[in-house]
C-alpha cells in the first residue's frame, strides 16, 4: 500500500511542472527580498536581522532544490507519457 502512495506523489503533469517552476521562482525572489530586508530594514534588536537573514538564505537554498527535484521527476519514464499531452 505505501508504494502506491509514493507512486501517486511522483506523478508529474503539466500543472505540477508549472507549479514547481513557479514555487522555485517565488522562493528565490522572496529569499532575495528577505536578505535585502534583513540588511537594510529589520532592526538588530534581539538579533532579528540575523533570523530574517537566515530564513532568506534558506529560501534561496530551497529554490534550486525545488527546481532540480521537478526536473528529476520530469525525466522519469512514466512522466514522458504525461508530458506529451501538454501544450507547449
Amino acid at each position: 500500500m505505501p508504494s502506491n502512495r509514493v507512486s501517486k506523489l511522483l506523478v508529474l503533469g503539466c500543472k505540477t511542472l508549472r507549479e514547481g517552476v513557479l514555487v522555485s521562482a517565488i522562493f528565490f525572489i522572496a529569499g532575495i527580498l528577505m536578505i535585502l530586508a534583513a540588511q537594510n530594514v529589520v532592526p538588530a534588536w534581539l538579533n532579528m536581522n540575523l533570523v530574517v537573514l537566515l530564513f532568506g538564505f534558506l529560501l534561496v537554498l530551497f529554490a534550486p532544490i525545488v527546481m532540480v527535484s521537478t526536473f528529476l521527476l520530469s525525466v522519469l519514464p512514466k512522466a514522458k507519457e504525461n508530458l506529451e499531452k501538454c501544450e507547449h
